[in-house]
């Protein structure tokens, strides 16, 4: 498993390349607009291709580290995608944020085209993955795990067997629905809080002290109180993208879904306020606009 393909050099993708790379691994590049700039890891010796059949054919492992299920379904199944030159044995470990039905169905038609397949979804943000300290939740054979650990410990410093396929990409997407639902709430309480004349420091500062304390706070309170999003980099689009695959998820097998129907509206209501681009902190300002006018 020494040469290693990444389809997918983008803000995660970039930090699991070069860590990749500081640890000997030959990589592999898929070239695209979307990637980050690729002048350091082609220094240190990365290749670039232009087709994911010409990459999986020079490598043992391919990443994906793409936006979703419909991206990673193109990539691998599509014309000139990496199962059209995947080499026996080889293995594709998918790190996208992805629907749990599509991924067994792309799993099977890896396996149907001699390779192993693992998904391998992440959590915590770019800066932990340029530091190698990703949380990896891995769906798939436990013994394929073990063979690969090896090299996930080089851009993960947790590893989290959640079971079989499938698993690793639902594990994700509970882990999301939790975390930007608390996000979500919290933004609401802090326009709230605005509009009835409650400070952003003595909001954030009963919260920490009390029950609403936890890693959601620490990650908005940087801009509840000087308007910097730093703390978590992470669009309104993308978490819209996430809640609507779980509200997929819990469809598929019956489960509740109240709440995440209001969870999803109020992120909906937040990106329509905002645009692509806008951040998941600043939430906060698009609900009290919205409540202001209303």
């Amino acid at each position: 498993m020494n040469t290693i393909g990444i389809v997918g050099v983008g803000m995660m993708g970039v930090g699991i390349a070069t860590n990749l790379q500081k640890h000997g691994h030959a990589l592999n590049l898929l070239e695209h607009p979307g990637n980050q700039p690729l002048g350091g890891l082609v220094q240190g010796g990365a290749c670039t291709f232009s087709s994911a059949a010409a990459l999986a054919a020079a490598s043992d492992v391919v990443i994906l580290v793409l936006t979703g299920s419909p991206q990673v379904e193109a990539v691998l199944t599509g014309a000139g995608g990496v199962l059209e030159g995947l080499r026996p044995g080889s293995v594709v470990m998918d790190c996208t944020t992805a629907i749990p039905a599509s991924t067994r169905r792309m799993a099977q038609a890896v396996e149907a085209s001699g390779g192993r397949f693992l998904d391998t979804a992440m959590t915590r943000t770019p800066k932990e993955a340029m530091e190698g300290r990703l949380n990896l939740l891995v769906g798939g054979d436990a013994a394929l795990l073990e063979a690969c650990r090896p090299v996930m410990r080089c851009y993960a410093e947790n590893i989290f067997h959640a079971g079989p396929v499938g698993a690793g990409h639902g594990m994700k997407l509970l882990h999301n629905y939790v975390s930007l639902g608390m996000v979500a709430l919290l933004s609401e309480a802090a326009a709230c809080a605005r509009l009835n004349g409650v400070g952003a420091d003595v909001f954030v500062d009963v919260l920490a002290k009390g029950g609403g304390g936890g890693i959601a706070l620490e990650r908005v309170k940087p801009y509840l109180l000087a308007q910097d999003t730093s703390g978590l980099r992470f669009t309104i689009a993308n978490a819209c993208k996430d809640l609507g695959y779980y509200r997929t998820m819990a469809g598929d097998t019956g489960a509740a879904g109240d709440i995440a129907v209001a969870v999803l509206a109020t992120l909906q209501a937040g990106l329509e306020r905002g645009d692509a681009t806008t951040l998941l902190p600043q939430l906060v300002d698009l609900i009290g606009t919205r409540n202001k006018e209303a």
